[in-house]
């Protein structure tokens, strides 16, 4: 079923659309989910929660994108989660991916209106590998090993190219006036 479609059903107000939603993306959100919250009941809590909130804004929402949309919520869930189960300790790749890119924005993404925009265009400038790496470790929490097995590269190999990217992220918005 294509995305169009399972807007369609949500507009409807047809329940099919959750389980449309779920074949299409599920896998995906809880892959997402699982990588930030480190907790497979938790990631599973996330997914459904994914879905009663994607029901609740579809109307009046009609995102261009259906996965983009679901995947956005459903990694906006799970770092709230995390957030509130884990203020104190440290043990997830998304802790460990964060703290590896703090030095390189002075603030996180959310508090800074421009900054993501200035993320986005140096992404554009990037080789198509360098930027797969890129949101693999910081927006999908992927580990470096994982990474490495999926790309076929070295998990030292995967990490020197993330550190050079941090690099030139650095230079990119020091040029355009974000000092970090």
């Amino acid at each position: 079923m294509t995305d169009r479609e399972i807007i369609t059903l949500y507009n409807a107000r047809d329940e099919q659309a959750i389980t449309e939603t779920d074949r299409a993306y599920g896998r995906l959100c809880m892959d997402l989910a699982l990588n930030i919250l480190g907790d497979l009941s938790d990631a599973e809590e996330c997914v459904n929660d994914t879905w009663l909130k994607v029901w609740n804004a579809i109307p009046p929402a009609c995102p261009p994108s259906l996965r983009a949309f679901v995947c956005r919520i459903a990694r906006n869930i799970a770092i709230d989660r995390y957030r509130r189960g884990h203020a104190i300790r440290r043990n997830s790749q998304a802790t460990v991916a964060l703290e590896e890119l703090s030095p390189y924005i002075a603030a996180p993404p959310e508090a800074d209106s421009e900054l993501p925009r200035l993320i986005e265009a140096f992404l554009y400038t990037e080789d198509a590998l360098d930027r797969k790496l890129f949101m693999g470790r910081y927006w999908h929490a992927y580990s470096v090993k994982k990474m490495a097995t999926y790309y076929g590269l070295s998990p030292n190999a995967v990490s020197h190219r993330l550190n050079r990217t941090r690099e030139r992220l650095r230079a990119y918005l020091n040029e355009r006036g974000y000092s970090v």
